[in-house]
């Protein structure tokens, strides 16, 4: 019987069929009726375990109603913090979805260090050391997140959307956006990079392909990156059991 993960983030759901540490279908949604979407992917087949990583808490009432659909539930979020807490990876540090992401880089690049790059709502840098120990990690504005902040506390300057091709220097009020946004980013990466030059570096998220695309490191861009922590999660769960 496969098991479902799913990722609640800040502005979208992901979620996927795992057997295993492997992979199925995935699935996004971004609306406000996250958990009858989750019901709705339960209709036809009941998941053997349920992981569920939120970023914001989830309400007794939802687990209740989680628990009815399938088997076994797991949940993490900034209250239910114990598999966390198993995996020595500090709550108070990091976010569910940054933890997930750190549970699959220890078993990609077991024995190397990594430093992990999300780019979503939010840009978060991550670093394990060579034991995949977590030595700490930071939070930004993601690149469309910023886009939207100049236009929204500039109240003049417009919305616009992320560049294909940009210039190095604008020459009008939108080329400076597009320049400021997207360089400002990349100048951002290249630092964190450099202050571990001997780290493995892993981009996933959103945007993930767009700013590897533009750098001269090597670069490890892992999709579902989360899914995939939280699938071992899951196995790791199972196995104990």
């Amino acid at each position: 019987m496969a098991n479902l993960l799913v990722d609640v983030g800040y502005t979208a759901l992901k979620a996927a069929w795992a057997d295993g540490i492997t992979l199925g279908k995935t699935f996004r949604y971004q609306g406000e009726r996250t958990y009858d979407f989750i019901a709705g992917l339960v209709k036809r087949n009941r998941p053997e375990i349920m992981v569920i990583c939120s970023v914001s808490e989830i309400t007794e009432q939802n687990i209740a109603r989680l628990r009815k659909l399938c088997d076994r539930l797991l949940l993490i979020d900034p209250v239910h913090t114990e598999i966390l807490s198993e995996l020595s990876l500090p709550s108070e540090c990091l976010t569910p979805d940054r933890a997930s992401s750190a549970v699959a880089c220890r078993h990609l690049f077991k024995g190397r260090g990594c430093t992990i790059f999300d780019f979503g709502t939010m840009m978060t840098v991550d670093f394990l050391d060579k034991e995949g120990n977590y030595e700490g990690g930071n939070i930004s504005l993601g690149c469309r997140t910023r886009f939207k902040s100049v236009n929204r506390y500039s109240k003049t300057l417009p919305l616009l959307d992320t560049p294909d091709v940009f210039q190095d220097m604008g020459d009008s009020i939108p080329s400076s956006i597009s320049s400021g946004v997207v360089l400002g980013m990349e100048y951002e990466i290249k630092g964190y990079i450099e202050r571990y030059p001997e780290n493995m570096v892993i981009f996933t998220g959103g945007d993930a392909n767009y700013f590897a695309k533009r750098m001269k490191n090597s670069i490890f861009v892992v999709c579902n990156l989360v899914l995939m922590g939280l699938s071992l999660i899951a196995v790791r769960y199972d196995d104990r059991q």
